[in-house]
Order: C-alpha cells, then sequence, then structure tokens
C-alpha cells in the first residue's frame, strides 16, 4: 500500500537542504527506506511564504499569499513510500529525524 508522509515542522528552525544532506539521522532514515525499497518519491517544499491558496466559492476563484492556517507547523516536505502496512508506514515515520521535533503525518494514499 502507498502512504505519504508529511513531514511539519516549523519552517523558522527547520535545518538547510545542505546541513539535512550532512546529518547522520537523515542519512540512516534514507539508508533505512532505500534498504527496504518503499521509497517512491518524495520532496521538501518551499517557505510557507511562497504558497499561494486557491479557493472557488458560488463559482467565484479566491486567491490569496501564503496559508490560510494559524499555525507554527507547516507542511516542509513529503515522502511517497510503498509498505505492506499502516504498522510498517508507522515505523518508518517513527524513524524520520522531524519525528523528533516536528511531527509527521502519515496518509494512506486513495487508489
Amino acid at each position: 500500500m502507498k502512504y505519504v508522509l508529511l513531514i511539519c515542522d516549523d519552517e523558522k528552525v527547520s535545518p538547510s537542504m545542505e546541513e539535512i544532506e550532512a546529518d547522520p539521522a537523515h542519512q540512516a532514515f534514507a539508508a533505512e527506506v532505500d534498504r527496504r525499497g518503499a521509497r517512491l518519491g518524495g520532496a521538501r517544499l518551499r517557505p510557507v511564504a511562497s504558497a499561494t491558496t486557491v479557493r472557488v466559492r458560488d463559482g467565484e476563484t479566491l486567491v490569496a499569499d501564503g496559508p490560510f492556517s494559524e499555525t507554527k507547523d507547516f507542511i516542509g516536505g513529503i515522502d511517497i513510500i510503498e509498505c505492506a502496512d499502516l504498522d510498517e508506514a508507522i515505523e518508518l515515520a517513527a524513524l524520520h529525524p522531524y519525528a523528533r521535533h516536528g511531527c509527521i503525518e502519515v496518509r494512506p494514499v486513495w487508489e
């Protein structure tokens, strides 16, 4: 089954790409996902300030800069994985370094 790991964190304290790539915890997580053959894709997202929110209400398209939520934790990236079941997806999410200071939301892909 496919799952998306929504990587949530306070982007004000988020490390740079260089710091992530040099971090042994991130390297270990990536190595474990690769060892299991679970990686299907993923991406880091640009800061929330570059987001655009689109809504349609009564036939009118409403466009706003940035997100609409009032929170410090934003989705900063995604990983797409394939696992035998939710238990394995949770196990991998728990290994993600951001689970230690942010959170990882595990969502099954509707296929």
